[in-house]
């Protein structure tokens, strides 16, 4: 993966800031991107790699003229991009949609889905002018893009949205050598060691879930960035096996 480059939306913190780290190991050029400059510049401090194989850039993604000014970025300091991880998140607390405010689902819209659109629009304008042409997008999406948890109409109709993104950029990069898939991940475990909360089931009792360890969503997603240009993993579920999302748990 020498030379590849990769831009990681909410490199900050989480996943994005593991996930960002994972990728700098295996030897990717990464560009860090948030709205916390102190937190893109912790990620960055974390890194073993040379000053000039990650750049952190301050963009909300929820501008269209910030994530114009994130992409410039990239193009003025390395002329090209290999890699898209659409990570960026927002959560909501849980309601019942009668309770949900406007701004909550404004909030989660606008990152998640919004968010998504305007830097894959932005990375298209890219890879395809770009010499060689072509590249990938890795949207992170959920479990809930394909299964709710109950009271997050927000959130799972904003990763329902990313599952249709992600399918329409798929058909759309043929022409141009971009593709793109989605990871969806289950439920990770905390990185700073506290207990995993109780989540709400199905039925309306609450059960605490298994958990997996970090490294096996940056396993993953390292598997779906390290296909040859002719190859894609269109969608790669990763789950505690225990977890309760096949069937009616």
């Amino acid at each position: 993966m020498n030379g590849r480059i990769a831009l990681v939306t909410g490199g900050g913190s989480g996943l994005g800031r593991a996930s960002s780290l994972a990728l700098l190991s295996a030897g990717w050029t990464v560009v860090l991107a948030g709205r916390r400059k102190e937190a893109l510049e912790e990620t960055a401090a974390l890194a073993d790699a040379g000053p000039d194989r990650v750049l952190a850039v301050p963009a909300d993604i929820r501008s269209p003229e910030e994530v114009t000014r994130l992409f410039d970025a990239v193009r003025d300091r390395y002329g090209r991009l290999d890699l898209l991880f659409n990570n960026a998140g927002a959560a909501a607390p849980r309601r019942p949609i009668t309770e949900t405010p406007f701004a909550d689902w404004n909030r989660v819209l606008d990152t998640i889905v919004t968010g998504s659109f305007l830097c894959a629009r932005e990375a298209f304008r890219l890879m395809s002018t770009q010499t060689p042409q072509g590249g990938r997008i890795i949207n992170n999406g959920a479990p809930s893009a394909h299964v709710p948890r109950p009271n997050s109409a927000a959130y799972t109709a904003a990763k329902h949205a990313v599952l249709g993104l992600t399918k329409v950029l798929a058909l759309d990069g043929r022409p141009y050598g971009i593709s793109c898939g989605q990871i969806d991940v289950g439920n990770v475990a905390p990185p700073d060691g506290r207990p995993q909360p109780a989540a709400m089931q199905a039925d309306g009792t609450m059960a605490v879930e298994a958990t997996i360890p970090v490294e096996r969503f940056t396993e993953a997603l390292l598997l779906m960035a390290s296909q040859p240009p002719d190859t894609v993993i269109q969608s790669l579920v990763v789950l505690p096996a225990t977890m309760p999302f096949v069937g009616r748990g």
